[in-house]
């Protein structure tokens, strides 16, 4: 019988984002494809460090244990430019650091991306923008991970994953109309004429679904063992208030999801709220809430609606440092690198 991948969280990373190929990539770039196989052969059992996603991954990982070996409640599966010979020091890296993946996709200097659909994934997370924005074109669920400064203090508490809510679990649609020439009255009127209306689907609101999925599975072990502490969190942190939460609220509803917490700011900044929060990992869609958030979580841009439709907002290359790969050949995953380029966006009501 073949491996089923339903059922189940499917998430794909690129080592982009698992690791921190800054050493590996400017080699690189200094001596060339041959010499970059060769040296990857050389340090092959040289471990990698961590990168912007991998203690989210690692945590994720962790709550397989509520199900059999045989039936995981996660799948992880690598995604990577690199092809199988270069990729085998990510493979190493992956045994030595203990995360319990398997499953990989080795493309030669072609994109990965398109196999997100094939393999069930809700989410693909890369630090490759270009990757990225082309996966989310195509209307798979892309994420950006960004420089992060953030430290998990590897305690053995819940995992911790936050979302914004508009143009993230949502769409866009209560952000078009902020943005439009009523501003934020118009806003706060269609939200209110609004407020029984469920909003259409973000690109995330799969991988909220699944993570439902897992706090399921951990409601039922509460049920049998009234001691038990379920290890897994998820809350909204939005700029909406109120009344506009209403909607919100609604929405999530209709769709049979749920949260822990929410938050509505009103405008206040993120990251005076994730700095108590302590999110592992947390996605927006606006570049500068995450340079405020990227101290306190592992930020993810979400590039997606009229957020990131503005010409400040343009394809970059990548925000990880060393990450943006090469277009052919054997170039690791994170090539020709740029300086970070926060876009100029104007301050999100929703």
């Amino acid at each position: 019988m073949p491996y089923e991948l339903n059922n189940r969280l499917v998430v794909g990373v690129a080592s982009s984002a698992l690791f921190d190929l800054t050493e590996s990539d400017a080699f690189f770039r200094a001596e060339g494809e041959q010499a970059y196989r060769e040296y990857q052969e050389e340090h092959i059992d040289d471990l990698l460090a961590p990168g912007v996603a991998f203690s989210f991954i690692r945590r994720l990982l962790g709550l397989n244990d509520l199900r059999k070996t045989s039936d995981p409640l996660v799948e992880v599966i690598v995604l990577s430019k690199n092809d199988p010979s270069t990729g085998l020091r990510v493979m190493r890296s992956i045994q030595t650091h203990g995360l319990s993946i398997s499953r990989a996709l080795f493309t030669q200097g072609q994109s990965p991306y398109e196999y997100i659909g094939a393999l069930d994934m809700s989410l693909f997370l890369s630090g490759n923008e270009e990757d990225v924005k082309a996966a989310m074109a195509l209307g798979f669920p892309a994420g950006l991970a960004m420089t992060s400064t953030s430290v998990d203090e590897e305690d053995e508490g819940a995992l911790r994953v936050a979302f914004d809510f508009d143009g993230v679990v949502a769409d866009d649609e209560a952000e078009r109309i902020y943005r439009g020439e009523g501003g934020i009255d118009a806003f706060r009127d269609h939200e209110a004429a609004k407020r029984s209306v469920p909003l259409e689907r973000g690109p995330l609101r799969e991988f909220l679904k699944d993570l439902n999925l897992i706090q399921t599975v951990e409601e039922e072990k509460r049920q049998e063992d009234p001691g038990y502490k379920p290890r897994l969190r998820v809350s909204i942190v939005t700029a909406r208030d109120a009344p506009s939460h209403e909607r919100a609220v609604r929405t999530l509803e209709e769709w049979g999801v749920t949260a822990n917490d929410a938050f509505f700011l009103g405008g206040i900044d993120k990251g005076a709220i994730l700095k108590v929060l302590k999110p592992h990992i947390f996605f927006d869609d606006q570049r500068g809430h995450l340079e405020s958030t990227a101290a306190y979580a592992a930020s993810v841009l979400i590039p997606y609606g009229v957020a990131n439709e503005s010409p400040q907002a343009e394809p970059q290359q990548s925000s990880v440092e060393g990450n943006a790969t090469a277009e052919s050949g054997t170039a690791p995953e994170g090539a020709a690198t740029k300086e970070p380029n926060a876009a100029n966006v104007e301050e999100e009501v929703v």
